[in-house]
């Protein structure tokens, strides 16, 4: 029997046939917290090494806030442990730990208070502090932002009030004005004050604000920047979202179910330069975030999120069980790519489109699909299904997967195979 570390051999089997296993995705959860919290750690030990050449002053900011999440955590751990997962902390860590000694690192580091303050704040911590304001706007994780007109700024925090005002103000009158209504929610009151917004019918927020939400040299090929929150048609995103719920829900609702439990944010993308085509991505360092462009139908916002789902669930279990090793790879043609991927983009494409000819197979057979998605779910599925066998092919005979992987792999195959002998409705 194959031993995969905290996953029974059912959850692995179910993983592997992209089947959205409860259980199993609550390991996957916990493995990334897990790894979230290393990853902090280490982020604390490197600048407790490198202490002598931080700024003292940015230094000062860094330990002062880091006590600030501790007593976060104390005062309300499910709380603060929710600003630490959400995806944006991820790629401010990855960020962090990549960063080059001195200006660079200095200048991540001092994201860490924003994150403090609003895992405190959340956690109905009272203090009174002096931060810092980025070109004078005070970015609140998972949250949203404030324009504050000063790069330091006092915060206020109270049982129920939060006032936050420039650091040289005279009075605390003023400034921005957050109210804590209870549950670890904060509210912002005043014109200052963007929040982000909740898609319909879940919990996942449409993120245009967050400084972290896209990284510097943005994403794809060509690069994609994160749209601005002006650029974007907030009334499209929404009603997409719902439609592409209700369509999900109609196929497959369990999937349908695990698209929300899973995606924890979407990042709306620029459309701006060479390439106006829609795109879709995931990163590593940040899972539960959709980075995608607004997609052209709710039928193609449905297909972007099952796919990118499993772009984050396979990115997750290859952290609690390696899959394949990570030295540079052989590259290898696959069907739905132009360029030659390593057998790690190999593995991730399999997963992402053996998932998409899954729910393709269930619109053939289903009554509440759309005629026009049947229609085009009947095309797409026989096409990817032969580009999927081929490449798992290739994951089958390359040497470069572990003995957990390659059973993975073994899985993935077996459920590719009954795809092509399902006939009439699916259970």
């Amino acid at each position: 029997m194959l031993t995969t570390g905290l996953l029974t051999e059912a959850q692995f089997a179910e993983l592997a046939r992209t089947g959205p296993a409860v259980p199993g995705m609550a390991t996957l959860r916990a493995g990334l917290r897990g790894h979230r919290s290393l990853l902090l750690k280490a982020l604390l030990i490197r600048v407790q090494r490198e202490r002598d050449v931080v700024d003292p002053a940015v230094l000062r900011r860094f330990e002062n806030a880091w006590e600030l999440l501790e007593r976060a955590e104390r005062a309300r751990p499910v709380t603060a442990r929710e600003v630490l997962d959400y995806p944006t902390t991820g790629a401010w860590l990855a960020a962090a730990l990549g960063a080059a000694a001195g200006a660079e690192l200095e200048h991540r580091l001092e994201r860490l208070e924003s994150i403090a303050v609003t895992a405190a704040l959340r956690a109905g911590c009272t203090f009174d502090l002096s931060a810092v304001a980025p070109q004078g706007t005070l970015s609140l994780t998972g949250v949203g932002r404030g324009s504050v007109g000063a790069e330091r700024v006092r915060i206020r925090a109270r049982a129920r009030v939060v006032r936050i005002v420039p650091d040289d103000a005279r009075t605390a009158r003023g400034g921005l004005v957050l109210a804590r209504p209870g549950r670890g929610r904060l509210t912002g009151l005043g014109p200052g004050w963007a929040a982000l917004r909740p898609l319909p019918g879940t919990t996942a927020l449409l993120d245009d604000l967050d400084p972290y939400r896209v990284p510097p040299g943005g994403v794809g090929a060509p690069p994609r920047a994160a749209a601005d929150r002006t650029a974007i048609d907030s009334e499209a995103w929404h009603e997409r979202w719902r439609v592409a719920h209700r369509l999900l829900n109609r196929i497959d609702p369990a999937r349908s179910a695990e698209v929300r439990r899973a995606v924890r944010t979407v990042v709306p993308l620029s459309l701006d330069g060479p390439l106006t085509v829609p795109m879709s991505a995931t990163l590593r360092a940040a899972p539960g975030a959709v980075l995608a462009s607004l997609p052209a139908s709710p039928r193609a916002m449905a297909e972007t999120l099952v796919h990118e789902v499993h772009h984050s669930k396979l990115a997750a279990l290859n952290e609690l069980v390696p899959l394949h090793r990570r030295e540079r790879s052989a590259l290898h043609r696959v069907g739905w790519r132009s360029d030659p991927r390593p057998i790690a983009g190999v593995y991730q494409g399999v997963y992402a489109h053996l998932a998409l000819t899954d729910l393709w197979r269930r619109a053939v057979a289903a009554d509440g699909a759309p005629r026009a998605w049947r229609t085009r779910a009947e095309q797409r599925f026989e096409r990817f299904h032969v580009q999927v066998g081929a490449a798992l092919e290739i994951l089958l005979e390359s040497d470069e997967l572990t003995i957990a992987g390659r059973e993975f792999a073994r899985h993935m195959q077996r459920h590719h195979a009954s795809l092509g002998r399902v006939r009439g409705p699916l259970g």
